[in-house]
C-alpha cells in the first residue's frame, strides 16, 4: 500500500507546477490549464485522504466523502472552464489577443 505522504507529495508538486504556470504564463488558455492542474492536485489530495482516513458509517459501510467532493470540484472546474473559454474568445474578438498583459481592465 502506498503511504499517504506519497500522494500528498504528488499533490503538492502538481499544485506548485500549476501555481508556477499561473504566475509565469501570459496566455489566457495556458493560465486556465494551470488552474485546472491546481484543481486536479486538490482532487488527488481529497481522494488520498478519503482512502487513508476511512470513515465507517454505523451500517459498516465506508463513506466516500472525499470522492463526492471530487465530483463537485470536477463539476465546478467544467463550469469554470466553459465560462473562461467564452471570456477568452470574447477578448480575442475584441482585442485580437489572448495575452493577459494586454488586458488592462474589463471595461470595454
Amino acid at each position: 500500500m502506498i503511504p499517504l505522504e506519497h500522494y500528498l507529495i504528488l499533490s503538492g508538486i502538481l499544485f506548485t507546477l500549476g501555481l508556477a504556470g499561473v504566475m509565469m504564463r501570459r496566455n489566457v488558455i495556458l493560465v486556465l490549464m494551470s488552474v485546472e492542474i491546481m484543481l486536479n492536485a486538490a482532487n488527488v489530495a481529497l481522494v488520498a485522504f478519503n482512502k487513508h482516513l476511512k470513515v465507517v458509517t454505523p451500517d459498516g459501510v465506508v463513506a466516500p466523502d472525499g470522492q463526492v467532493f471530487v465530483f463537485f470540484t470536477i463539476a465546478v472546474a467544467a463550469a469554470e472552464a466553459a465560462v473562461a473559454l467564452v471570456i477568452a474568445m470574447a477578448l480575442f474578438r475584441r482585442l485580437d489577443t489572448v495575452n493577459v498583459d494586454d488586458v488592462a481592465n474589463l471595461r470595454w
